[in-house]
């Protein structure tokens, strides 16, 4: 099955679904998308990847082998709400894989949802930036049970990964690494306006980048790639305090929240808080 053409519908058409698409695409698989509800940017990204638009859903997954759901995660219990019912319908049956980043728990609420549907389902998550950014693309981590039709991505161009474990252990992947990554960000992005409002903000740029290069470096780089996504990582830091389930440390992620809230309404109004950002990154910070 590897070596044949697949047909797969991408649901989500922001920066990564979009990317997803092309790359699919161009390495031979029959891509389906939709334009429904979308905004101009969304068209722009689709007539990019050149992918077939479709907006009757019962039409879009007809004969598909496989469904991917990329939305932000406050968004995929929904993509899973609209689509179970057409895919109770549908003669063939294809698997639906929800690639969001979402907390194991709501993972398999979503898998309850699709489960009166028929179609196998599979847990996802993406690690890394959308295809072309860099030439290996991001990797697919699936969980839950053995689908060839997911294995067959990889022959258009998916680096598809299995986790050992059930539904949610993808998830679980997803979360702890995120919580990382983007945890990261934002204890910086806290201590960076922390430093600005007692007046220190140019000393801890200055012993940042004489004791922690490292961590200056990838602060420096990682803080302004956040702006425009903040506006989704609000939903993901909650997921995240999710998976932690009560843990030590959840209420950390859920104030990572709240903060990504308020950088993305600074970021659209462009208010002081960015440019207090960006100024630390330009090493102009007074």
């Amino acid at each position: 099955m590897e070596g044949s053409m697949s047909t797969v519908v991408v649901i989500g058409t922001g920066e990564m679904g979009a990317a997803v698409a092309r790359r699919l695409r161009e390495q031979g698989a029959a891509v389906r998308t939709s334009l429904r509800g979308r905004g101009a940017a969304s068209r722009a990204r689709v007539e990019r990847a050149q992918v077939t638009v479709i907006d009757d859903d019962a039409r879009l997954v007809d004969g598909a082998d496989v469904v991917l759901s990329i939305v932000p995660p406050g968004q995929a219990p929904a993509v899973a709400a609209q689509f179970a019912p057409v895919l109770a319908g549908a003669e063939s049956k294809p698997a639906f894989v929800d690639c969001n980043a979402v907390a194991p728990a709501s993972v398999r609420a979503i898998a309850a949802t699709m489960a009166p549907t028929g179609c196998v389902f599979i847990d996802g998550g993406i690690i890394g930036g959308p295809p072309g950014k860099r030439p290996d693309g991001p990797k697919f981590y699936v969980s839950g049970p053995a689908e060839p039709r997911i294995d067959a991505l990889r022959g258009h161009g998916l680096d598809i990964r299995r986790v050992d474990g059930p539904v949610g252990a993808a998830s679980a992947l997803k979360m702890a690494y995120a919580g990382i990554g983007k945890g990261l960000t934002a204890l910086g992005a806290a201590m960076i306006l922390g430093a600005e409002q007692a007046g220190v903000a140019a000393a801890l740029h200055a012993e940042l980048a004489d004791s922690q290069p490292t961590l200056h470096q990838y602060l420096t780089k990682r803080v302004p790639d956040m702006y425009p996504k903040a506006y989704r990582w609000v939903a993901e830091m909650e997921e995240i305090a999710k998976f932690m389930d009560g843990a030590a440390g959840a209420d950390m992620y859920r104030g990572a929240a709240a903060l990504y809230e308020a950088i993305a309404k600074e970021f659209a109004d462009q208010g002081t808080a960015i440019a207090t950002l960006q100024a630390f990154v330009d090493k102009q910070a007074a």
